[in-house]
């Protein structure tokens, strides 16, 4: 019984595995140039603040994620649910890339005021997917 208690909890700290979308778009990103990719960037990222050109309100993606990505978070404006961003907490999450790609390229837009780069968005994937 311990063992099988002792093996439950290191999985429990296992980063959530890639799926078959995330691998491509980090081979996507790769191919534009980017770089190695970093959680601790993209966790920095995901709680730095920007000022919304249109309404000059500051948000960052933790306004309406929620700074746990293991939580569920709600849209400040419409206050729909978002579903938790942690690929391990949230399984289906990562599972498309055209899914990704609209969902960086609506966010980015709303929230930084222009697209992602692709070295932001592997950082951001990479940090979804290590908590």
């Amino acid at each position: 019984m311990k063992i099988i208690v002792i093996l439950l909890l290191c999985l429990a700290v296992l980063p959530a595995q890639a799926s078959e979308a995330t691998d491509q778009m980090f081979d996507a990103y790769r191919a534009e140039g980017a770089g190695e990719f970093s959680a601790q960037r993209g966790k920095k990222m995901w709680t730095q603040t920007y000022t919304q050109q249109k309404s000059g309100v500051q948000v960052s993606c933790a306004t309406c994620h929620t700074g746990s990505l293991q939580k569920a978070g709600s849209h400040i404006r419409t206050g729909k649910v978002i579903e938790a961003m942690s690929a391990r907490t949230n399984a289906g999450r990562f599972n498309e890339t055209k899914k990704i790609k609209k969902w960086f390229l609506r966010n980015c837009k709303w929230t930084l005021g222009r697209e992602c780069t692709a070295q932001e968005q592997g950082d951001y994937l990479t940090y979804f997917l290590s908590e």
